[in-house]
């Protein structure tokens, strides 16, 4: 945990709960020993192909009224687009045609992510702020952060330049599998099935067994 994120997560009201429950001291420990950068934290190259191996997110932004709002974001995987060590960037499609995130974000450009890894049972969260860039204000961006082959309008992109992260720890993540990660293991299977299969009708013929 970076001195720079626990700065931002651990307020004072935070820091009163945590002495309740016995856990401020606990987190004074990792505040002290944390990393220390001059500004914003960069990210590393383990966050960044960590985030380029991701289809999903979760956005929280905060309206002008002051509530939260939690977006799921999905697309291909490495939509989450690292430009460089301090920014992230993905093509914003059009979708429910709701705008809440969007609409947010021109009032308060604070946002926090939760990219989730199921699978390893990992997740990474930031801070930061965002910045909206419509397609006709830059195409160019818009278009280079479009996966191809993805049949989606493109109606703007979204830019975060990152304050802070800090990894999670994994309890009460429940391990999710999608079809592509499941692949490997099912062709070995159905391989196997084949293999089988043939065994057995070879054997059937050989033996005179009708089928």
């Amino acid at each position: 945990m970076s001195k720079h994120y626990a700065t931002i997560a651990f307020t004072e009201d935070v820091r009163a709960i945590q002495r309740d429950h016995g856990s401020q001291a606990f987190y004074d420990r990792k505040r002290i020993a944390g990393k220390a950068s001059p500004g914003r934290d960069p990210l590393t190259a383990t966050e960044q192909d960590y985030l380029a191996q991701r289809d999903s997110f979760y956005l929280a932004t905060i309206s002008s009224t002051g509530w939260p709002y939690v977006q799921f974001r999905g697309g291909p995987m490495g939509f989450l687009r690292v430009l460089d060590e301090h920014t992230l960037a993905w093509a914003d499609v059009r979708g429910n045609l709701q705008y809440i995130s969007t609409g947010n974000l021109a009032a308060q450009d604070r946002v926090a992510i939760i990219a989730v890894d199921y699978v390893h049972r990992r997740r990474l969260k930031i801070f930061g702020h965002a910045r909206v860039v419509t397609a006709q204000d830059d195409p160019q961006l818009a278009s280079s952060l479009m996966a191809p082959d993805y049949e989606a309008a493109v109606e703007r992109a979204v830019v975060i330049d990152v304050e802070a992260s800090d990894w999670n720890c994994p309890q009460h993540i429940t391990p999710r599998y999608s079809a592509a990660d499941l692949e490997p293991a099912l062709a070995a299977l159905r391989d196997q099935l084949a293999a089988l299969q043939a065994e057995n009708a070879s054997i059937r013929s050989t033996s005179g067994i009708s089928q």
